[in-house]
């Protein structure tokens, strides 16, 4: 009995399938229930450039336009992509059935065995990449990231396991205000910077440190160690064709549409802040002439701080 009223109390009463009707997403909740591990990833992977980029010096720092570009154009293939499979194959099964269908059980297998593993690492570097965007405004919070970490991923599943309707609803403020705050910093930077205002970020002043020589070979490998992690930026895009039976009728034209929604927002969002942050200068990776005990802020924040600077309520500083 104790155990059947703590999972009430947490996931909900059952639910029997013929009730499910109503638990059918609109365009407008199905976005951040599927696509907010495409749209939070845009905080960490201008980052992820930036900070293999670091490895071969300030100089190499101009390749990133190009990478971001290349991640860009694969994104909107992505999507493209997805829209069509979401029309031929409305039942769900996204990568898993196609594979299956086109090819044979076990391929489809391996396909789903390599879903379930990304899945998990998605939800390992999103949180850890917000916790730690919460540790540069609270740097307190810093001893204590993986404790933090692990309880937001509680949270987030037991948020899921009481459905998809209340997840949604859950989860649409938060991605929603992530969403309008980021559009928000791009346009007002960029209008500063058509002011003729300066942008300067945090780590702008401290050099970066080279840590190996790069050129022929060894230059193309990083550029594309850079671009492979540029495309974390890709997370969870194929989501919504996973979850096409969750939309309301037209499934298939509700989920394309939502899908060419978080195409177009996740393209803007990560070009506007990998713009900001090289105007900005922002320096990742490792630094020197820091301060003893200087912990480097996420490129999200740094790019937050020098749009908004410390008097704006849209940015917190800690004092």
């Amino acid at each position: 009995m104790g155990f059947a009223a703590v999972k009430r109390l947490l996931v909900g009463r059952p639910m029997q399938s013929e009730r499910l009707g109503h638990t059918l997403l609109p365009k407008k909740i199905a976005l951040p229930v599927f696509a907010s591990d495409a749209l939070s990833s845009v905080a960490y992977a201008t980052q992820e450039i930036l900070v293999v980029l670091a490895a071969g010096g300030l100089a190499f720092i101009a390749y990133t336009p190009w990478i971001a570009l290349a991640v860009a154009l694969l994104m909107l293939v992505v999507v493209a992509s997805y829209r069509q499979n979401v029309h031929a194959y409305p039942s769900g099964g996204g990568d898993y059935e196609v594979t299956t269908t086109n090819f044979s059980a076990k391929v489809g297998m391996t396909v789903a065995s390599a879903l379930m593993v990304d899945y998990t690492l998605t939800v390992a570097v999103s949180v850890s990449s917000g916790v730690a965007n919460l540790a540069s405004a609270f740097p307190a919070l810093n001893a204590h990231l993986t404790l933090i970490s692990a309880l937001t991923v509680a949270a987030i599943a037991i948020m899921n396991l009481r459905g998809v309707r209340e997840s949604g609803t859950g989860f649409a403020i938060p991605t929603y205000c992530f969403v309008a705050v980021v559009m928000l910093m791009i346009v007002w930077g960029g209008v500063r910077l058509a002011a003729g205002q300066h942008l300067h970020a945090e780590t702008a002043g401290y050099p970066i440190k080279t840590t190996a020589s790069f050129a022929g070979l060894g230059l193309l490998f990083l550029v594309l160690r850079a671009f492979s992690s540029g495309c974390t930026a890709l997370t969870g895009v194929e989501a919504i064709s996973n979850g096409v039976p969750s939309f309301k009728p037209p499934k298939s034209k509700n989920a394309a549409t939502t899908l060419a929604m978080l195409g177009t927002i996740a393209v803007v969002m990560f070009g506007g802040v990998t713009a900001l942050a090289l105007v900005s200068h922002v320096h990742a990776g490792t630094l020197t002439g820091t301060p003893k005990g200087y912990v480097q802020p996420t490129v999200m924040a740094q790019v937050g701080h020098a749009v908004f600077g410390t008097s704006s309520p849209l940015f917190y500083s800690p004092p």
